[in-house]
């Protein structure tokens, strides 16, 4: 009997500070199933931290490679913690408090020297030089500050630097400087960016890993919860404007109202995604900077059980079809 041939999939992953530990999880069982190729991954922030550790791992070592790599990364952020996430596991009033501080002083006052204990972490853990030799197309997004729009960095150009520039954060940490150009967080603009997978080649199968609910039920009237899903609707705009349109030119496609000759400039995307926001929901934005190691794992549990669950119930659409994921009613007729 001949082998079945592997589902090639593109991968888009949200960022949202220590909730990443939730995509390590999705990675982790992804990687166990021999069916499925990750070929291309677009992602920002905590997704592109876990990108380039799956890249790195896999080519030093395949599968188990990516797995363990992505495993030791978080394992030295949890060591790390006290450093890396400023405000991580504390009570909700110091958590406040020192939210205060950030909003009257900026790093620059705060943090003159400009220390970044992520980028000793990623320097220990993560060896550039096999990221484009991993074979997996890589599109890591950033802000521009001063042009105010997405750039990502992909082949060649992915570097520790670019790394630390999409995860930076402007109420923590200086901006990061790359050939003149100074970058925040990419979760401003393309969280995560999808249009270079429709623009590369990358597989048409494009899952989602999203970090941050689009819903939630209830208006928020308590400080801290307004400042919470303000949070979620701002990091998931971006994202949502690019679904919107992959919907419409979809329903363009469907319709036949696209002349021939513009049909080679577009192609239909097939979409999945792992809800991981609405798994995350009771968490709450604290919780981003929380990364004890029983916290951590929880989410990478958590991120197993929900990628599980995807393979079981959406995975046999792959290549032919959208799963579990309605465009049009989700994005286009609002």
């Amino acid at each position: 009997m001949a082998k079945q041939k592997r589902k090639h999939i593109s991968l888009a992953l949200q960022g949202g500070g220590a909730h990443g530990a939730y995509t390590w999880g999705v990675l982790d069982r992804l990687l166990d199933d021999e069916d499925i190729e990750i070929s291309a991954i677009s992602a920002t922030s905590a997704g592109a931290i876990n990108a380039v550790a799956l890249a790195d791992g896999f080519a030093r070592d395949g599968v188990q490679g990516a797995k363990d790599r992505l495993a030791a990364l978080w394992e030295d952020v949890s060591r790390t913690s006290g450093n890396l996430m400023p405000f991580g596991a504390l009570s909700p009033v110091i958590f406040a408090y020192a939210s205060a501080m950030q909003s009257l002083a900026s790093p620059y006052d705060l943090n003159p020297f400009n220390l970044n204990p992520l980028k000793e972490v990623l320097a220990r853990n993560i060896d550039f030089s096999n990221v484009d030799a991993s074979g997996i197309q890589l599109f890591l997004s950033a802000t521009n500050v001063e042009k105010g729009r997405a750039k990502v960095f992909s082949d060649g150009d992915i570097s520790l630097e670019a790394v630390l520039a999409s995860a930076c954060l402007p109420q923590t940490f200086q901006a990061v400087e790359i050939d003149g150009d100074a970058f925040w967080d990419g979760g401003y603009m393309g969280n995560p960016s999808l249009f270079p997978l429709i623009y590369s080649g990358a597989p048409r199968d494009v899952l989602l890993v999203m970090l941050n609910p689009i819903a939630r039920e209830g208006v928020p009237k308590h400080a801290g919860e307004i400042q919470d899903r303000i949070n979620e609707i701002s990091f998931n705009a971006s994202l949502i404007g690019e679904l919107r349109a992959i919907a419409f030119v979809q329903h363009l496609i469907d319709g036949g109202m696209l002349k021939e000759s513009m049909m080679k400039k577009y192609r239909r995307l097939n979409i999945h995604a792992i809800r991981g926001g609405q798994d995350l929901l009771d968490f709450s934005l604290r919780t981003k900077y929380d990364t004890s190691w029983t916290f951590l794992t929880q989410l990478r549990d958590l991120g197993r059980a929900a990628a599980d669950q995807w393979i079981k119930e959406g995975s046999h659409h792959v290549g032919q079809k959208t799963s579990n994921v309605d465009l049009r009613k989700e994005f286009l007729d609002g």
